[in-house]
């Protein structure tokens, strides 16, 4: 196998405008990448003989590319390698690899950080090996690492993370790419309390357990949310789309998903302007994401982080801040 020197390859963060939780149920979903925070992977030959070390330098840590006794980190990233070398038709032990691995996602905020670091670290891989790996093989590898994450993912993150588009997606069928019809601003609100996506995603099943009839009716009225906001995407009607999005949240929060901080921060926004605010991506915890106006957006990201965020991400989506696909071979030369 010929690979070069050096490959860097990245993967965006995402958001989810509407349809969280009923898309594990079969829904459908509307979800964005996120633009300016990415994970990167640089994946550069060895020593003869060294094999394979990842260096995760967030965690300040590295780990062998298979086996040993490592943390949850570390078996995550291991497992990132083994799905993405086997795609490539690479066994591990002919290789001997440094690869490094940063990210500028926060963790368990539902920005799909996992996914990303995923996405990254295989499109490294397959760029050093002079290889392509197009979206819809990429979104299946990452999938499957998001089962080691999250126990019945939805696939929402690994289809976003993987197209790096606005994708409609509903479990079973392939993923839609979007084209939006005006330039849209999210200002991505974080909590800074950690997001459980396997445990609010375990609560819901459990209350639909319960109470089936009135958990698959808010099922079924996000359902009807999510359809008329990607006509509203599509058309660039972005008041619409606002409104959608808070009743997509009062139904979210009357599912027992959201929090206190989560709702403030909804509600900062709101007064300070925003079109429309919610929740993103598992709740108990995590980000809100709020639809900027013209002219608003800075009172909005100074309201949200007086209301308590840790932070505010800007995305666009449309116009000059459409993400496209993140990888390149740095340097010439062969390893054997």
């Amino acid at each position: 196998m010929t690979l070069l020197l050096t490959a860097c390859a990245s993967a965006p963060a995402k958001t989810i405008l509407l349809g969280e939780h009923a898309v594990v149920y079969g829904r459908p979903a509307l979800a964005a990448p996120v633009s300016g925070r990415r994970a990167r992977a640089i994946v550069s030959p060895a020593e003869p003989g060294h094999g394979i070390t990842i260096y995760a330098r967030d965690l300040d840590r590295c780990y062998p590319g298979a086996g040993g006794c490592v943390d949850g980190d570390g078996q995550f990233l291991q497992a990132a390698l083994r799905i993405g070398l086997c795609a490539l038709g690479c066994p591990s032990e002919d290789l001997d690899l440094s690869i490094e691995i940063r990210s500028e996602i926060p963790v368990a905020r539902g920005l799909g950080s996992g996914a990303a670091v995923s996405a990254a670290l295989m499109r490294a891989l397959a760029c050093s090996m002079k290889m392509e790996i197009d979206p819809a093989l990429l979104s299946s590898l990452v999938y499957e690492t998001e089962k080691l994450l999250h126990g019945s993912p939805s696939g929402i993150d690994n289809t976003t993370v993987a197209y790096e588009r606005p994708v409609w997606f509903r479990p079973g069928e392939s993923p839609e790419v979007i084209e939006v019809g005006a330039p849209v601003t999210l200002l991505i609100g974080d909590t800074g309390v950690p997001s459980r996506t396997r445990e609010s995603v375990a609560m819901v099943r459990a209350r639909r357990e319960c109470d089936p009839a009135t958990t698959d009716a808010c099922f079924d009225a996000i359902g009807c949310l999510v359809a008329r906001a990607r006509a509203a995407l599509e058309q660039g009607d972005l008041p619409l789309l606002g409104s959608l999005m808070i009743e997509n949240h009062a139904i979210l929060a009357s599912l027992g998903v959201s929090s206190g901080d989560l709702d403030r921060l909804v509600s900062e926004a709101m007064a300070a302007g925003a079109l429309g605010a919610k929740l993103s991506g598992g709740g108990m915890g995590g980000c809100m994401v709020a639809l900027a106006q013209p002219g608003r957006t800075e009172g909005i990201i100074q309201a949200l982080l007086k209301g308590g965020a840790v932070q505010v991400i800007r995305s666009h989506i449309g116009g000059t801040g459409q993400q496209t696909s993140g990888a390149s071979q740095v340097q010439g030369g062969q390893h054997a």
